[in-house]
């Protein structure tokens, strides 16, 4: 066993992971937002996760660095949707279930709905580990140029530091890795000390739409609370 090949185990319904892999939903979207106050010094007082938060944040933690997944001897490549599923279904909670049927709804929008019927959506600033985060137009989803692809990334809350910045695991760009972002300064990528805020999340590309966003914080869509947790 390597950083780039990692097994889950009591994994359940497998079989059906496997005939939605194939559901796409890790893009992004690009708007202009304005920064959110965040109230009191320092921002967020770190809340102490319950055991099944905890336990699957360390299985987020566990997949990090990986590029690939071996289940029972089997490679899925995963995009953040299906890895984000994949990690809450090691723990007895399907991130697909109960979903609207919709033939265009990607991975991440069928997360979405699924928390908005069995669980809370939120706008933070403070967030528990366990806790799903959502972005817009991370990529040209819909392939028309413009930045109106809602919903197309997720990630797994890892933690909150001390001064709001939420440090959370997804899958981009190939591998599982950890990213930052901070939503009282969303357009800054690192301060003038070279303390990182802000991921990249979305790649440049010379087709972009004008005023493209491409930090976390910039393409920041909200928090969401599965029940259970």
């Amino acid at each position: 066993m390597n950083a780039a090949s990692i097994s889950l185990t009591r994994m359940v319904l497998i079989g059906f992971l496997v005939a939605i892999v194939t559901l796409v939903g890790c893009a992004t979207s690009t708007g202009d937002r304005s920064p959110r106050t965040l109230t009191g010094q320092p921002c967020c007082k770190s809340t102490e996760a319950t055991s099944r938060r905890a336990a699957i944040v360390q299985t987020a933690v566990r997949l990090v660095g990986a590029s690939t997944i071996h289940i029972k001897g089997r490679r899925i490549a995963y995009d953040c949707a299906g890895v984000t599923r994949a990690i809450f279904l090691e723990h007895g909670i399907d991130l697909y279930d109960s979903a609207v049927p919709d033939p265009k709804a990607n991975g991440v929008k069928l997360i979405h709905r699924h928390v908005n019927r069995h669980g809370k959506l939120h706008q933070g600033p403070a967030v528990r580990p366990g806790d799903l985060v959502f972005f817009d137009n991370t990529w040209d989803y819909n392939g028309d140029g413009m930045a109106n692809d809602p919903l197309t990334h997720v990630g797994i809350v890892e933690r909150q530091e001390d001064d709001g910045t939420i440090v959370f695991i997804s899958r981009v760009a190939g591998a599982i890795e950890r990213y930052r972002m901070n939503l009282a300064l969303p357009h800054v990528h690192r301060t003038t000390e070279g303390r990182l805020l802000n991921d990249y999340l979305r790649r440049k590309d010379f087709d972009d739409p004008a005023r493209a966003a491409y930090l976390t914080g910039e393409l920041f869509a909200g928090f969401g609370s599965p029940t259970g947790l």
